[in-house]
């Protein structure tokens, strides 16, 4: 017999529907987590399923649902039915499997799990283009499901995009707003921070516990600039243009992400047609990147550790030149940061993005936020140092790489709202 097992009805009709992508969104407390995993558990007793769980970003079994599947078979009095190694969960009858992974290191290997029935993905708005345009295919099952839990963020990520605005009267589509009130089990104590924070602060608690989405997060580097290039048609289509030579500004990470901006000088504004990031490849795989793109390229530019040698290999620098590139190594000295935080605020009117090709990357500045300081609350003026600064200081380099003396710029002609130069 089981134990606590109550799944509210808006949740337990969603994941029943039987569609395709069942996508759970909403604030804080709502009970969303919580439900999923009753529902899957469910299932798990009753049929041998193969449930992938996931999100963008998994370093470790800490970070996926896996203690929540736990917690929640103890809570249903189910948990003699199954076995948790700290990796996977089984049912020792009929075999019914949990795996984890996350999306941003695994998307490739997880090819090898088109046979799975579901696929849960946590924090889903969280996730990138690149991720859900390959695992989206991937799973290819018959009668197969992807799941998707999260609270919105950003209006313009593309897990809410894909789902929420496109995905509205999509057939396939089973979308579930649920929030704290349509949560059985909404804690006292959490009830006690939601009437404060809608006392105090009534648009933070919109977004917080009634899963609105926010135009700009709080503390965001580049909001302004970023609002201004959306309302001017700045981030539109921008095609490659043959003929003009593609220039390349890049941040190096190993452990951490590199991040590639691709762009094109056009009269006296910057068409940003491409982005590319990746964790734990070397020299030679970017360089393989850059050759399959089919652009004719100009110079490379790269931060001050681009010259670094170590005992393992040359330099990017050294490497990239070996290879027939044209490549600069930028200087950086004091006030480097800040100086170059203003210079891409400066070229921001003067920079078009591709909004496919760079939603990812977008996506991360819309992101690059100003630190805390933890003993006065106060926004600190340096940015915080996380996943979003990468493609931030590779468009600051873009940007420092720009500042040659130009003539006066002309007054600009009439544009078509959305069009890059006329195209």
């Amino acid at each position: 017999m089981l134990y606590r097992a109550e799944i509210p009805e808006l949740v337990g009709r969603a994941l029943n529907s039987g569609k395709r992508y069942i996508v759970l969104h909403g604030g804080r407390g709502s009970g969303k987590t919580q439900n999923i995993a009753r529902q899957l558990l469910l299932w798990a007793v009753a049929r041998p399923i193969r449930v992938l769980c996931t999100r963008e970003v998994m370093n470790s079994i800490s970070e996926s649902v896996y203690q929540t599947l736990v917690d929640e078979m103890e809570t249903m009095g189910i948990a003699w039915q199954f076995d948790c190694t700290g990796k996977a969960i089984r049912h020792k009858e009929n075999g019914a499997m949990f795996w984890f992974a996350g999306l941003r290191t695994n998307i490739d290997s997880l090819k090898s799990k088109a046979a799975v029935d579901i696929v849960w993905v946590e924090e889903g708005h969280g996730v990138r283009k690149k991720s859900w345009d390959k695992l989206i295919p991937t799973i290819r099952k018959s009668g197969s499901q992807i799941i998707v839990s999260f609270n919105p963020e950003l209006e313009t990520d593309d897990t809410y995009q894909r789902f929420i605005v496109r995905g509205r009267g999509d057939p396939d589509v089973e979308l579930c707003q649920v929030n704290w009130r349509d949560n059985p089990f909404f804690p006292a104590v959490l009830e006690a921070e939601r009437q404060k924070l809608m006392a105090h602060n009534y648009d933070e608690y919109l977004h917080v516990y009634e899963g609105h989405t926010v135009v700009a997060l709080e503390g965001a580097v580049y909001a302004k600039e970023l609002r201004e290039a959306k309302e001017a048609g700045r981030i539109t289509k921008v095609p490659y243009r043959a003929g003009i030579p593609v220039v390349t500004a890049w941040d190096l990470g190993w452990r951490d992400f590199t991040s590639i901006w691709f762009a094109q000088r056009v009269g006296f504004e910057y068409a940003i047609i491409d982005y590319e990031e990746a964790r734990g490849k070397k020299v030679p795989e970017f360089l393989q990147l850059l050759q399959s793109k089919g652009y004719v390229y100009g110079r490379h530019y790269l931060p001050h550790d681009g010259a670094h040698e170590s005992i393992a290999s040359n330099s990017v620098q050294h490497q990239m030149l070996a290879a027939g590139l044209d490549v600069v190594v930028l200087d950086s000295g004091p006030g480097a940061l800040s100086n170059g935080i203003n210079a891409t605020r400066s070229l921001f009117p003067q920079l078009y993005f591709d909004e496919e090709n760079c939603a990812d990357g977008l996506n991360r500045l819309r992101r690059y936020c100003y630190k805390v300081d933890e003993k006065t609350g106060v926004w600190s003026p340096e940015p915080l140092h996380d996943e979003n600064s990468h493609p931030a200081d590779a468009l600051r380099y873009l940007a420092q790489s720009l500042r040659e003396p130009r003539p006066a710029r002309p007054r600009p002609r009439p544009r078509a709202r959305g069009s890059w130069m006329g195209g």
